[in-house]
């Protein structure tokens, strides 16, 4: 087990560096050019160049790339350039208000999407099945966006049950107040992962039930209980990895989710970024998310052999 963490770990090394790499390259490639954020009006081509040293952009893209990673391997994620300010001081708080909204919206896609996934494994081509699918897809396609705009319209605006935008005010204690801010940014966020977890769990449970071991069990008369046990033994590691790639889309957060309820989470940030050209603050934030995304994913690497010791020989 020991061999099989390590190998794993050795794994993800040159993809952080490829994520580094990429997240780098591609907005440095990107139109425009983020020192007009900071550039006075009519500023001389003095300033202009010291302004640019100042920042590093004066040097080769190479030599700013190992720069800016050496900087980050040490834990300095960079400056602001539009708030002039660390860029981990920007982004720990938003950080914190991501992680409390995916918890919400995991909390919802993990009940909500194994529940339907099971149910609809279990009535296969039956009316429950058919909806359950039909409903999924639906969840999956629509644009989550608009359905938090329409659960703005309903639920705030109509009968103002729940907040429409942005967060409760700070307190000492999370309370049912901060709850309520919550629901509804939760469940458009939670909306696209839930459709597929949902379909994801039914297509592993009808492939499991065909396995001869499940017949063997029928035919030695076990209890259903003890035969749905098992079903959804076998089928956990599947389901794990589906789950865990969509939990870090959840805890990565959306752009658009956030930025329709005005949720000042990494997605609310990141849009703030990208409309300044906030080079800094967006290389930042994205390499935090990724770097997250991908342990993640190897978190759930550990945790399959668990479920699955056969894996463990792979």
């Amino acid at each position: 087990m020991l061999w099989y963490v390590l190998r794993r770990l050795v794994y993800i090394l040159p993809i952080l560096f490829g994520v580094s790499l990429v997240c780098f390259s591609l907005l440095h490639l990107a139109p425009g050019d983020p020192m007009t954020a900071v550039m006075p009006e009519f500023g001389s081509e003095e300033l202009i160049e010291q302004i640019k040293r100042s920042y590093g952009f004066d040097q080769p893209l190479p030599v700013q790339y190992f720069r800016w990673l050496l900087a980050v391997l040490s834990g300095d994620l960079g400056t602001s350039i539009v708030q002039d300010r660390p860029v981990w001081n920007e982004l720990a708080p938003a950080l914190v208000n991501t992680f409390q909204l995916a918890v919400f919206g995991v909390a919802i896609s993990l009940v909500a999407g194994i529940g339907l996934g099971l149910l609809a494994g279990y009535t296969r081509r039956l009316v429950a099945d058919r909806a359950i699918t039909t409903t999924a897809i639906v969840g999956v396609s629509v644009p989550h966006y608009w359905v938090g705009l329409v659960l703005i319209a309903i639920f705030a605006v109509s009968l103002g049950w729940l907040p429409a935008m942005g967060k409760a005010p700070p307190s000492d204690a999370f309370g049912f107040d901060d709850v309520r801010y919550m629901i509804l940014p939760a469940i458009t966020l939670a909306l696209i992962p839930t459709g597929i977890i949902a379909r994801s769990v039914r297509a592993t449970v009808i492939d499991v039930r065909k396995h001869e071991f499940v017949q063997t069990l029928h035919a030695n008369g076990l209890p259903q209980r003890r035969i749905f046990l098992h079903v959804v033994k076998n089928a956990s590691p599947t389901v794990l990895a589906i789950i865990g790639i969509q939990l870090g889309h959840l805890v990565g957060g959306s752009i658009l989710v956030e930025t329709v309820f005005a949720w000042p989470g990494t997605g609310y940030l990141l849009n703030n970024a990208i409309a300044t050209r906030d080079l800094p603050l967006l290389q930042g934030t994205i390499l935090v998310l990724a770097t997250f995304f991908v342990l993640l994913n190897f978190l759930v690497d550990l945790a399959q052999p668990f479920l699955d010791p056969r894996m463990k020989r792979h």
